[in-house]
């Protein structure tokens, strides 16, 4: 019995053995498998690292420009604004200055039309007074003569003029 007990134990062990060999060998491709796995893993991160890397640089380039062209359009804009309102202000002195022309034509105009008012009252007065004086003064037969040396007169004006 020992002599079967042997083989079948030799059997067994052979077999286990061979199992054994076949586990080892299974394990050590399961390991390489997932070596090679976590390497690929390790290599797909790096070059996806080495992408975000490029990516955040040409973002980080990005915003150095956008901020950049932000300042000058914040200086532009300044600068912008500044040159509005200083034409804004010398629009509004040669509106003021227009505007203070107009006034003093305006008084003017209005003064001329005032003393051309007054001087005309006074002539007519003047002319009053004078025909007053000439009427009291005058009899018929003085008016009579006064203008037929007038009519003469026109008359003689009239052939100078012809």
């Amino acid at each position: 019995m020992n002599r079967k007990i042997h083989v079948w134990f030799g059997k067994g062990l052979w077999n286990f053995v061979k199992e054994w060999k076949n586990n080892l060998l299974s394990l050590s491709d399961l390991l390489d498998n997932r070596k090679q796995r976590i390497l690929n893993t390790i290599r797909n991160s790096e070059e996806l690292r080495e992408g975000a890397i490029e990516q955040l640089e040409k973002a980080r380039s990005r915003l150095r420009k956008v901020e950049t062209e932000a300042e000058q359009f914040r200086v532009n804009g300044y600068a912008e604004i500044e040159r509005e309102k200083l034409n804004l202000i010398n629009s509004t002195y040669k509106t003021l200055e227009q505007l203070e022309n107009y006034k003093n034509e305006t008084i003017q105009f209005e003064q001329q039309r005032a003393i051309n008012q007054v001087r005309q009252r006074v002539f007519q007065q003047a002319l009053r007074g004078a025909l007053g004086t000439l009427n009291s003064c005058l009899n018929n037969e003085l008016h009579l003569r006064t203008i037929s040396a007038n009519i003469g007169m026109l008359g003689t004006m009239k052939e100078i003029t012809d």
